[in-house]
């Protein structure tokens, strides 16, 4: 009878241990996904958090366990933003029954986040949280690049049928101009010349950002041309109450591009730099900051402005086509030079905080 009770006895502690080897186990595999996650029992008390919601949170994962939501809210080391991200998740949630969200971290960083809670769940509540920002981009640009496309089905549509009937009128006005001189009216025709050569140049901004010609490339120096870019805007930076700064690398860093285009993509950031600048209210020293350095097989040639500034929204819509916050703006400019630095096999990287300056990031590669 005791042989009996001593095997069922061993039998239970063999059980115990099997279940206990199998719940470590998959505990060990919880503690080390790329996602992060949290659990909450029914009576809303944290009874599990892996590592990598710890380190999302940035607090010690020893002193998140055993918390409920307001313990969690009013902990020591959580910081402002998070606190408003985890209040907006829990509104959604219980007021709006909403389970999955997207959230933009601190750092630029997309997050998607998904709450599973009811009866699949034995009233837990599991919240997982996942890194999507290499997705966002890839979206993003196939986004960016949609747009593109659309603005090149208008273009070639509107065009031509455009630009026939303004050469017409350019040539009237001008055999016309004579009898205005003798009315005493030859500002007139200046103005309406002025504004059929604009209307071209919007049309030729047109056809280039939807049908960019194929770069003709030439092997130069990447700080030279920044030295002939700089030698061109420098004056207009001047009258401007900007200073250009250009810090030459070390080392001579090569490239295979079309200078006309990589030029004209330069031009038109230190312009936007000049008018962030220019957009500063009161007595403001405004300074712009160009440097190079390699990057692996990249060079990356950064252009820092201490000017107005964007926001979040603005910045998400910069390299839209037609979208301008200036008044006689075309909303081109930076699309096309989006699309130049993709022809050239490079990338566009752009930050800016509101009030305090931007930072463009054109990165080519090198020639080796």
């Amino acid at each position: 009878m005791l042989s009996e009770f001593q095997e069922t006895l061993l039998q239970s502690v063999k059980a115990y241990q099997s279940t206990q080897l199998v719940k470590n186990k998959y505990e060990n595999v919880l503690q080390h996904l790329d996602s992060g996650i949290m659990l909450f029992d029914s009576d809303g008390v944290l009874t599990f958090v892996n590592v990598q919601m710890a380190r999302l949170l940035e607090i010690p994962r020893h002193s998140l366990i055993g918390c409920n939501l307001l313990q969690l809210l009013r902990h020591p080391h959580l910081s402002r933003f998070k606190k408003k991200k985890i209040l907006r998740l829990y509104r959604e949630t219980i007021f709006y029954r909403k389970k999955n969200h997207e959230l933009v971290d601190e750092y630029g960083r997309y997050w998607l986040t998904t709450v599973t809670y009811g009866d699949q769940m034995d009233g837990d509540f599991l919240l997982s949280v996942k890194d999507v920002s290499d997705f966002k981009l890839i979206e993003q640009t196939a986004y960016q690049n949609d747009k593109l496309a659309m603005l090149g089905k208008i273009s070639a549509a509107i065009a031509h049928e455009i630009r026939n009937p303004l050469t017409a009128i350019r040539g009237f006005i001008q055999l016309l101009r004579p009898h205005l001189v003798q009315l005493g009216r030859d500002e007139y025709a200046r103005i309406i010349l002025t504004e059929i050569d604009r209307a071209n140049d919007i049309i030729y901004e047109f056809l280039n950002s939807s049908k960019p010609t194929a770069p003709q490339k030439t092997v130069m120096s990447i700080t030279s041309l920044l030295k002939e870019v700089v030698l061109l805007t420098e004056s207009e930076a001047l009258m401007k109450g900007c200073e250009i700064h250009l810090k030459e690398a070390d080392t001579v860093m090569n490239v295979s591009i079309d200078v006309k285009q990589i030029k004209q993509v330069l031009l038109n950031m230190i312009k936007n730099a000049m008018d962030a600048i220019e957009e500063v209210e009161g007595d403001h020293a405004g300074v712009i900051d160009i440097h190079v350095k390699p990057d692996g097989r990249y060079v990356n040639v950064t252009i820092r402005d201490n000017g107005n500034g964007m926001d979040k929204a603005l910045l998400a819509r910069l390299f839209d086509p037609f979208f301008t916050t200036k008044e006689k703006g075309t909303g081109l400019g930076l699309s096309v030079s989006y699309r130049i630095i993709k022809n050239h096999r490079g990338h566009i990287h752009v930050d800016s905080v509101k009030g305090a300056g931007t930072v463009f990031v054109i990165a080519l590669p090198l020639v080796i």
